[in-house]
């Protein structure tokens, strides 16, 4: 929020239509300016998840397609997963990292967890830069997802080791079927939260693996002691799921980095995979407003037009050349 200053472009942007410079950053639209001053955030309308503009969460690293191929940043797939929308929106992902990643942290450890948590959230950019190429994506929901389905393949590799398997299943296939649906709602990137669910199910394969209690009883049998019938570290059915989700991870990451950089467009050959991140009805609809303006000026007069929903509005600019201040106008006129 410090980067995105609201009051001060609230107030450039004041000037610029004619305002007094020294016009409050309330009566502009920010967000609890008066108590945070810089740190104030955006208004509902703007961002209803309270904090900075697009631009700002582009600037500090969001995903955008066109940055990752174009302008080669391709570390962008990993920054976007430290990046939150707002504070609802951060506050949500933490309290389900906390419930979920505990567990897994306490079972397994802070590197394999640590490991699995940011190559899913890895995937699950990948995936929505395939899918959304004009959206801007941030968060750690893809992660968040790779555990989830890390937890589901952990119980499948691990299966002989588990009592009320059956329950332990079903309450899990039930758990991330509730969430995925959540991501057919409008701006839920849901492509970012299926290439995390992809991601950390193979992962588990091959991190979360867990050696047969026989053979860990052999081991830690005293010396001297009969130990009986050898027993083998890990089942056939452990080694065989590890091989092929290996190969998996692999060939999935290098053939999705290869269609990325090379411009590959996914929408435009699956004609129905949009409703897998959003379900349009009649309480809502899946298209994403685009805040694009016609613009036309004749000296301070500037006239703008949103090509989403039609409006027009005039303005008289007492700064005709603040491109920052007409890109925020035609923000307002499009929210």
């Amino acid at each position: 929020m410090y980067v995105n200053d609201c009051p001060a472009h609230a107030r450039a942007t004041g000037a610029a239509i004619g305002g007094s410079v020294g016009e409050s950053a309330t009566a502009q639209g920010c967000l609890l300016a008066p108590e945070l001053g810089r740190f104030a955030f955006q208004s509902f309308k703007e961002n209803p998840l309270i904090g900075p503009t697009s631009a700002t969460l582009l600037e500090m690293g969001a995903l955008e397609t066109s940055k990752v191929t174009k302008d080669h940043e391709g570390w962008r797939l990993i920054t976007c997963i430290w990046l939150h929308a707002g504070v609802i929106h951060i506050l949500a992902n933490m309290l389900s990292l906390l419930m979920i990643g505990i567990r897994l942290e306490k079972e397994f450890g802070f590197i394999r967890i640590g490991t699995l948590y940011v190559i899913s959230g890895v995937g699950g950019s990948l995936l929505s830069s395939l899918f959304m190429v004009s959206n801007i994506s941030v968060g750690a929901s893809g992660a968040l997802f790779g555990l989830l389905g890390s937890m589901l393949s952990e119980l499948i590799t691990n299966w002989t080791i588990y009592e009320n398997k059956f329950a332990a299943l079903l309450t899990l296939v039930m758990i991330i079927v509730i969430n995925l649906a959540v991501g057919i709602l409008p701006h839920v990137d849901n492509f970012a939260h299926l290439g995390g669910f992809m991601s950390g199910f193979c992962l588990g394969f091959v991190l979360l693996i867990r050696p047969q209690f026989g053979y860990i009883n052999q081991k830690n049998s005293p010396l001297g002691f009969p130990a009986g019938v050898t027993k083998q570290k890990f089942k056939i059915y452990q080694i065989v799921l590890l091989v092929i989700a290996t190969m998996m991870i692999v060939s999935g990451f290098t053939v999705g980095l290869v269609l990325l950089f090379q411009g590959f467009n996914a929408s435009e050959h699956c004609s129905w995979c949009h409703y897998l991140s959003c379900v349009p009805t009649s309480k809502w609809s899946c298209n994403a407003p685009n805040n694009y303006c016609m613009s036309s000026q004749l000296g301070n007069q500037l006239n703008l037009t949103c090509e989403s929903t039609g409006k027009t509005a005039t303005y008289v600019l007492s700064n005709p050349n603040s491109t920052e201040a007409i890109k925020n106008l035609c923000v307002g006129l499009c929210g």
